[in-house]
């Protein structure tokens, strides 16, 4: 729920990111569009457990916005969210 671990392709290594920390990642190489994370589920997933992943990068993107608020008139940086709800239409 507080972060995710991504393994590095080039050297195996552990790289920890936050909502936050993702954010400013994005907002350090000078990206001109920010994308927050989401979960994204596979096709296959059943409609509790789709749910709980939507709810999920929901609460990412709360914590997203609100980094990218604390500086975004001075850097002028936009953010876009990915929304998802797998074959269920009301997701």
């Amino acid at each position: 729920e507080d972060h995710v671990i991504f393994k590095s392709y080039r050297d195996g290594s552990k790289i920890l990111l936050s909502p936050e920390s993702s954010i400013q990642a994005q907002k350090d190489i000078g990206a001109d569009i920010i994308i927050p994370l989401d979960e994204l589920p596979p096709h296959h997933i059943d409609r509790k457990a789709l749910a709980a992943s939507v709810e999920r990068s929901h609460r990412w993107e709360v914590r997203s916005l609100r980094e990218h608020l604390k500086d975004s008139q001075q850097r002028k940086q936009a953010i876009f969210c990915v929304v998802h709800g797998g074959p269920d239409v009301e997701l």
